[in-house]
């Protein structure tokens, strides 16, 4: 008698025909796995201080900057540059170009700082904030749009009035400001040097002499001045002469300039001053100008002024 028919066995799945096909697929994507886990790079790009964490496939600063979605304008600062290769776990730093519009004592010129405050970029424009005066508190912000930004140093300046000198240091936009911070009144006919709009700057000395009160003699004033000047200092009235030294148009030594009621130096003063101041010398000395003028003085008797040379 014939037994029973065994039941056919069942399939061993890794004995399937679709076993390698399975596995191959499997190696692969382990594979994947591991090579997209070792070219992706964690990477912590930092935006005017604000950090963000990007991941990227980029080699180079400038393709994770892209990847970040980070672009660059003109200006801008990147730390590591662009080109340079990137590695996982890296830091780049992008700091942002903001322009500013500096008005310095005065003079306005344009700018381009990455400061994100106003300390910062007086800083940046080697401007010590501690010395002036700002328009614009140290810890305010810089927008990224820009800014207009006012700075007053503060400068050293020197004051002759009569016996009177002394020294200021102040943050003053005119002369005028300068004298009034100082409580010096300007009575009627009293004349500046510089004159009283004027930016005093540092080192500016700042002169102020009283009133005309010694008349000139018309004939005195009808002599050829002009070509006096021209002939001691070729018409220019800041000359200089270090022989003597002499100061000025007429090249004046310091102690006749004083003996005609001239404070500072002759050289400081505007040409209408000079001469006023001149002519009393011509008439100090009664008309005895060959101590004064020894090569020159002839020519007040010219009935032109000489032509420049």
């Amino acid at each position: 008698m014939r037994g029973k028919r065994r039941a056919p066995r069942p399939p061993i799945p890794w004995r399937s025909r679709w076993t390698p096909v399975v596995c191959l697929t499997g190696v692969v994507a382990l594979g994947a796995v591991a090579v997209v886990s070792f070219l992706v790079k964690e990477v912590v790009v930092v935006v005017d201080g604000r950090p963000l964490a990007v991941r990227s496939f980029a080699g180079t600063v400038g393709g994770v900057l892209g990847d970040a979605g980070v672009s660059l304008g003109v200006g801008d600062v990147v730390r590591p540059a662009g080109q340079e290769a990137v590695s996982d776990g890296a830091t780049i730093e992008v700091h942002r170009a903001r322009p500013i519009t500096l008005i310095l004592d005065g003079r306005t010129s344009h700018h381009l700082v990455t400061a994100t405050n106003v300390a910062d970029a007086l800083a940046e424009l080697d401007i010590v904030p501690a010395a002036g005066k700002l328009s614009a508190p140290p810890g305010d912000a810089v927008p990224l749009e820009g800014m207009s930004l006012t700075v007053y140093t503060r400068r050293k300046v020197y004051v002759v009035a009569g016996t009177t000198r002394f020294t200021s240091r102040t943050t003053a936009r005119t002369v005028r400001q300068v004298l009034r911070q100082k409580r010096i009144p300007l009575g009627r006919g009293y004349r500046v040097s510089p004159p009283l709009t004027s930016f005093p700057e540092d080192g500016t000395v700042i002169t102020i002499m009283p009133p005309r009160a010694l008349p000139v003699d018309p004939e005195v004033m009808h002599l050829n001045w002009a070509a006096l000047a021209e002939c001691e200092s070729n018409g220019d009235p800041q000359a200089y002469n270090p022989d003597g030294p002499y100061y000025g148009m007429y090249q004046f030594s310091l102690p006749m300039w004083e003996a005609v009621g001239g404070m500072g130096l002759p050289s400081a003063w505007p040409e209408d001053e000079q001469t006023y101041r001149a002519q009393l010398l011509f008439q100090h000395v009664q008309g005895r100008w060959q101590g004064q003028w020894p090569n020159c003085g002839g020519h007040l008797f010219t009935r032109t002024a000489l032509a420049a040379p």
